[in-house]
């Protein structure tokens, strides 16, 4: 099985393109938990949340996993959650560190900020894009983990996705 995380900063196209690459090759997508999550919470998030956040998405990717598809797409990802965290409160939980050295993602898809912001009760930061970007550029870097920088438009962007899983899938 390999497993493709979709990430970068808010309101880069993460869940369209991880749902037109689904379609695309008949693979499952593991949608981001945290919309699920902060959509039924009914009040502002706690740092607490987050790990709890953290341990639903890990739980879907499980219920994913099951199934054992040949190809998973995953819509964010705890590099997510520990830049989440670290922005919001200044730490992260140990869980979600402990969690995310132990990912085992195959590739990961590093979406620009060169699309429009769309507005979203659940988006923060309209005006740190940039700051986001290259802060998960680095973490990727540090990780030393496989990525491809996605940008373009979602028409560019999910062609060239297609290309970088290929590229993966010959190995």
């Amino acid at each position: 099985m390999l497993k493709i995380a979709i990430t970068g900063p808010e309101s880069t196209g993460k869940s369209t393109l991880a749902a037109q690459l689904a379609q695309h090759y008949g693979a499952p997508w593991v949608p981001e938990y945290a919309r699920e999550y902060l959509g039924k919470l009914g009040r502002p998030y706690e740092a607490q949340d987050l790990e709890t956040i953290a341990r639903g998405q890990l739980a879907s990717w499980e219920e994913a996993m099951q199934r054992a598809p040949s190809l998973l797409f995953l819509d964010t990802e705890l590099l997510v959650m520990k830049v989440w965290s670290e922005h919001a409160y200044g730490v992260c939980a140990p869980y979600i560190l402990e969690q995310l050295a132990r990912q085992n993602v195959d590739l990961y898809l590093l979406l620009n900020v060169d699309l429009p912001w769309q507005p979203d009760p659940q988006r923060e930061h309209p005006h740190l894009r940039d700051y986001f970007y290259n802060l998960y550029r680095k973490e990727l870097e540090q990780m030393q983990v496989p990525f491809v920088e996605i940008s373009g438009t979602q028409e560019t962007r999910f062609l060239n996705a297609i290309e970088a899983v290929e590229k993966l899938r010959q190995r």
